[in-house]
């Protein structure tokens, strides 16, 4: 049942500490979902009972087998304490782990990306490809994304072996050598998007779910997974993914009438994707339980879109210059008064709902964050206001000019922060003000900008607009010719930032809190993990070539998740 408190879900007061596994509990006593709590209790037995009498690579793939379906943050404590005894393990050298590939590139995967400090020196038996060619198409896939979880730049290692497992998935996928224990539609997904887990993950639990309910969970052999273990663990994965759905679905139709009551359906020149492309993409965004924060991130998106289309198509230069002067007053408004019907609906949607978010974050919080909220509005504002001045007068910044007012303008500042206040985890201020959370914050905005730009130069300098691309190419002057080969060696560079933000944010975000340090404190890992995670949705958005995945792949996408039932 949803209780609306203008954000649409759950106003019950977040827990202070161990915010994540109270809400879970919380949302167990729901009585249309209280059945779960006796399939939550047989997977656990499960895994208390393995973990004394299995091999680490067994238990290593139970961890990962919860992952892939959805289901694993209910056995927090259970996989923490088999994630310690695999890093002793992985610490000891243990031979039975470090020479098997498969079993060695998994334990790097995920220990890497849960916190552990591993070094990828321990895979470099594994950097000459000529010595396996005949390997089994799951140890090449596990090797294969091993190599994705990159965070320094000297782990040449890493890239030596992304090289030939790509090269040899791609010619068994060409053959139809895949082997029956991997789905076809993995390794072209994994092989298809450019850095590690990119795969939106409702979707991902979807496939996995209807994949292990047609062929049952394998096991390598000689491990074991009793048939009742595989059930239990299907079971809870269905009905996880179920009520997620029935959420979303209610999510959908709050979304629909806040946009009616904002009066946002009323300006014509707004380009609105459908609701269910925005779930699609803050359902890898947030933890199923976190649906304020969900909520929230869409609604500011929303108003980003009609704000940047009203500095991007329909607004006139007196238009902007109010909204921007309109920001810069926030509660104070009134002095200021609005030049037309355009710039008021706007201004009143962005103040309105920002209000009720930052009204709720403070109870969260237990301090106001409503100052920091307005302030990101109005950075994006006066940025987006000097790249209208450098169109409309023509002017070319320099690169160093360009790069801190795009990372701004791309508008995530409205969407990510104001979310992180209702995910539970306290953020006082010397965090937020900290250089952990504005390094996180910056690679993000960099990442993400620099990948618009790869997909969109050729329209926007045809517009008149600068873009990073054309400015690394050389362009010093508006519609300056510039040759094919220095586009293409800027792309290249351009290419390469990406690569370099990706790799710093995953090591920021990998890293363990208390090894954090630095001024401010350190972010909260269940915060750290919303800064990468848009990065993800961001890159699949470009993930195509010459630009956007199309609206047609984007819509069944989120079908598939919003609506369409599991094939189990």
């Amino acid at each position: 049942m949803i209780r609306s408190n203008g954000l649409g879900v759950d106003t019950c007061k977040q827990p202070r500490n161990g915010y994540r596994q109270q809400k879970i509990m919380m949302y167990l006593n729901d009585g249309k979902t209280r059945e779960k709590r006796d399939m939550i209790h047989d997977v656990r037995a499960t895994l208390r009972s393995i973990r004394e009498v299995s091999t680490t690579c067994t238990k290593l793939f139970m961890v990962d087998t919860l992952e892939k379906v959805g289901v694993s943050h209910y056995f927090s404590t259970e996989i923490t304490s088999i994630l310690d005894m695999a890093y002793k393990s992985w610490q000891q050298k243990d031979q039975e782990m470090i020479m098997d590939m498969e079993a060695c590139a998994m334990a790097f995967r995920i220990l890497r990306m849960h916190g552990y400090d591993i070094s990828s020196d321990v895979l470099a038996h594994f950097s000459e490809g000529s010595r396996f060619s005949d390997s089994d198409s799951k140890a090449l896939l596990e090797l294969y994304k091993a190599s994705k979880v990159r965070i320094m730049e000297d782990e040449w290692t890493l890239d030596k072996i992304g090289s030939w497992t790509a090269e040899l998935l791609r010619q068994q996928l060409c053959s139809g050598r895949i082997s029956t224990s991997v789905m076809p539609q993995e390794v072209e997904c994994v092989l298809q998007l450019p850095f590690y887990s990119s795969t939106l993950q409702p979707l991902e639990h979807k496939r996995n779910i209807e994949h292990f309910s047609t062929n049952g969970i394998q096991m390598r052999k000689p491990a074991y997974l009793p048939r009742h273990a595989a059930e239990d663990i299907l079971a809870l994965a269905v009905a996880e993914y179920h009520s997620a759905q029935s959420l979303y679905q209610k999510e959908v139709q709050y979304l629909d009438r806040w946009i009616k009551e904002v009066r946002l359906d009323q300006l014509k020149f707004l380009r609105i994707l459908p609701l269910d492309v925005f779930f699609f993409f803050a359902s890898s965004m947030f933890p199923r339980e976190s649906s304020e924060a969900r909520m929230a991130a869409i609604q500011h998106c929303i108003l980003t879109i009609a704000v940047d289309d009203l500095f991007d198509v329909a607004g006139s230069n007196e238009e902007l210059e109010n909204l921007v002067a309109l920001f810069e007053k926030w509660d104070a408004y009134d002095e200021i008064g609005f030049c037309s019907e355009n710039v008021e609906t706007i201004f009143y949607a962005v103040y309105n709902t920002s209000n009720k978010i930052g009204s709720r974050a403070a109870e969260v919080q237990n301090r106001s964050v409503m100052t920091h909220i307005a302030e990101l509005w109005l950075d994006m504002v006066r940025v987006m206001m000097k790249e209208a001045k450098w169109s409309r007068e023509r002017q070319v910044p320099t690169m160093e000019e360009y790069l801190p007012v795009a990372e701004v303008s791309f508008a995530l500042g409205p969407i990510v922060p104001p979310s992180l206040y209702l995910m539970g985890p306290e953020l006082p201020e010397e965090v937020v003000g900290g250089t952990e959370y504005g390094e996180l914050l910056r690679l993000m905005n960099v990442c993400c900008r620099l990948l618009n730009d790869m997909a969109s130069y050729k329209r926007e300098w045809a517009e008149g607009k600068v873009n990073s691309v054309m400015l690394q190419a050389g362009v010093r002057r508006a519609g300056e010719e510039v040759s094919p080969a220095s586009v293409d060696a800027a792309k290249e560079e351009i290419r390469r930032m990406i690569e370099a933000s990706k790799r710093e944010m995953l090591r920021l975000v990998t890293r363990e809190e208390a090894a954090a340090g630095g001024c401010g404190g350190s972010v909260p890992r269940l915060c750290k993990d919303m800064f990468w995670n848009m990065c993800k949705v961001v890159n699949l958005t470009y993930v195509k070539a010459n630009g956007y995945c199309t609206l047609e792949e984007m819509l069944g996408a989120a079908r598939a998740v919003v609506h369409e039932p599991l094939k189990v």
